[in-house]
């Protein structure tokens, strides 16, 4: 396996993890994933500049979810009355 990371800094990674109780593990690896989704998001931002930002989130999901729960997402979004739909 191909790595760039010196083995001794990996050996050193390894048992930090090692010594990480289940919730920190769990922890880390949901600020991981949140921020790889933020990221992901950013850069179909910056490729698709006039996105609004609801656009961009379904293109986000069709990338990753199908274009069939994209399609869903963006009808029943449309069907919504402005008032019961919130804002972030």
């Amino acid at each position: 396996m191909l790595s760039d990371t010196h083995p001794e800094a990996e050996k050193v990674q390894i048992e930090l993890l090692r010594e990480m109780t289940i919730a920190q593990r769990l922890g880390r690896m949901r600020s991981l994933s949140a921020m790889v989704v933020k990221l992901s998001r950013r850069a179909i931002a910056r490729a698709h500049p006039e996105l609004t930002p609801r656009e961009v989130d379904l293109m986000w999901v069709h990338w990753h979810y199908g274009e069939e729960l994209a399609r869903e997402i963006r009808e029943y979004l449309e069907n919504q009355s402005p008032c019961s739909v919130r804002t972030q």
